[in-house]
């Protein structure tokens, strides 16, 4: 079998031969079309600082070095803001030899400003997971924004799982948008299709959102629940630009709308830090199917989730602020995102997680 990204047949088979194991059956809402979300148990741990346990070392005993104490999660549980928590997830791995896997935030986990990241045993990088590892998995959890309720079973995270290498060079990218158009416009290609910001939103002039500093407790598990007024500032900027506070949280969207076709998955790539003093990546995942108009997507934009660092910086409209990567899929996936499974996103443009309600 050829070098790619697994596709949901793929994951399912993994789980019935064992390679993905949990205490509790895999649900079926789990398996998406490029990737497998992935359950929080029963206990989170208030540690001191982020970590990671180092080559050789396994996290429960990094946990024993670090933990301030045991939070319950069993009822629900708030984290707060600003503090940060080591949760063991359901699921472990026992991957075959030649099956390495990533993990991102699911895309409502990003706009919430919600840091999480996987951690493994013996890891020395976050969200990598090396190919044969055996072992159990864990979340890092750290509310940037928000303090949220959560309880054991909820996803927040998701791992996509690769038979090899089978990134897209420059060449291999500009021929299949010539083949099918990735994105609407003129493509930017390299090493990966860039995108920018749309600064210049038509009609209602509402560019973003800004995360207020004081808020309430987003729990989870409501879904169109929240006034967007009593967590966020618009943004409305007739002059095209955006001064980014450091230290302050935005939801934007790129100017480009971006389809990904069934035989391809995609990633948003961290941007490089000497273009300016922000980053935009928090959930990265594309699947297949996204945007593409044989799923009902007709094309959709990329929300994108942005935090500035140390000094204020001008965002203008039509900046380049980040780059897709895409893979090759080891095989074309049964269901698409947007076909035939509840897609929060398809056809998007600027959208806040979907625990707001409309604006």
């Amino acid at each position: 079998m050829g070098a790619g990204v697994l596709s949901d047949r793929q994951i399912r088979m993994l789980a019935a031969e064992g390679r993905i194991a949990s205490a509790s059956p895999l649900d079926s809402a789990q398996v998406q079309p490029a990737s497998l979300d992935l359950r929080l148990g029963r206990t989170a741990y208030r540690v001191r600082a982020s970590f990671l346990p180092g080559a050789g070392r396994a996290v429960a005993d990094r946990l024993g070095e670090f933990t301030m104490h045991e939070v319950d999660l069993s009822a629900g549980a708030v984290l707060e803001k600003g503090c940060v928590y080591v949760v063991p997830l359901a699921e472990r791995l026992a991957l075959p030899a030649d099956v390495s896997a990533a993990a991102n935030a699911k895309s409502s986990t990003g706009r919430l400003d919600l840091l999480t990241r996987t951690i493994t045993d013996g890891g020395t990088e976050f969200d990598r997971v090396p190919a044969g590892y055996e072992g159990q998995l864990y979340a890092e959890i750290c509310p940037r924004s928000f303090s949220v309720l959560v309880r054991p079973g909820m996803r927040l995270n998701q791992i996509r799982f690769r038979r090899g290498e089978a990134p897209l060079d420059d060449a291999a990218l500009a021929a299949l948008h010539r083949l099918t158009p990735l994105v609407s416009g003129e493509a930017v290609i390299g090493g990966g299709l860039g995108f920018s910001v749309d600064l210049r939103p038509a009609g209602q002039g509402l560019a973003g959102y800004r995360a207020k500093p004081h808020t309430g407790v987003v729990d989870l598990d409501r879904i169109g629940a929240y006034d967007p007024a009593e967590f966020w500032e618009e943004i409305r900027t007739p002059e095209g630009r955006v001064i980014l506070d450091p230290g302050a949280f935005y939801i934007l969207v790129s100017r480009e709308s971006v389809s990904v076709p069934p035989t391809h998955a995609a990633e948003m790539a961290p941007y490089l830090a000497m273009v300016g003093e922000f980053r935009v990546h928090y959930a990265g995942f594309f699947d297949p199917g996204f945007g593409w108009a044989g799923a009902g997507g007709h094309g959709s934009r990329g929300v994108l989730e942005v935090r500035c660092h140390e000094a204020p910086f001008v965002l203008e409209h039509g900046q380049i602020v980040g780059r897709l990567v895409f893979e090759r899929m080891c095989e074309v996936p049964e269901r698409l995102y947007g076909a035939g499974i509840a897609s929060n996103y398809q056809g998007q443009g600027l959208k806040l997680s979907k625990h707001f309600r409309p604006a």
